[in-house]
């Protein structure tokens, strides 16, 4: 009888703790259910001419010179640097993930470094076109754009139609994840 009462008390017990961790993880689920998200800014990125490396042992391996550009937004404005690159790499399922590490200067002098992770998918059915990014930033401590290394920040990419004589650019648009 002892050994019933011990059991049932037993089942008792994990029932509960399965019932309050079940809890917790739709408390946990509901928190990150609808991310919210601040605008920072808009980069116009200006690109060179793509240089084709070839196929590796992970897919179709290209590299895309960042030449320039400038990006604004409601706290902060000021120019892409030259001198930075996107590496891409074709992967064999048609997914091109984007690796970009370059620079950036603000208006009031601070420079810092962009490292822009991305994922482009195009559906070939619907031809839907998908790229996001996830974005870190690299700024002096002292400078009054600090708060950029304490968060996550996420990226759009869209590849504008070219104008005549028009240099090559893309439009990267970044937002803080609240």
């Amino acid at each position: 009888m002892k050994r019933l009462f011990y059991l049932l008390v037993f089942m008792f017990c994990t029932y509960q703790n399965m019932n309050a961790q079940n809890s917790n993880a739709e408390k946990v689920d509901s928190l990150y259910k609808d991310f919210k998200t601040e605008f920072m800014w808009d980069a116009k990125v200006k690109i060179s001419n793509m240089i084709n490396v070839g196929d590796s042992k992970r897919g179709g391996r290209r590299v895309i010179p960042i030449t320039g550009g400038t990006f604004s937004g409601p706290k902060i404005k000021g120019e892409v640097l030259p001198g930075g690159e996107d590496w891409q790499l074709v992967r064999p399922d048609g997914d091109t993930e984007l690796n970009a590490r370059y620079l950036m200067k603000t208006s009031d002098g601070y420079t810092f470094q962009v490292v822009n992770r991305a994922l482009i998918h195009v559906d070939a059915s619907t031809k839907a076109f998908y790229c996001k990014s996830v974005l870190d930033f690299e700024v002096p401590a002292n400078s009054p754009y600090s708060y950029l290394n304490h968060a996550i920040f996420l990226g759009t990419l869209k590849m504008p139609k070219l104008k005549q004589g028009e240099e090559p650019y893309v439009i990267i648009s970044v937002y803080k994840v609240l």
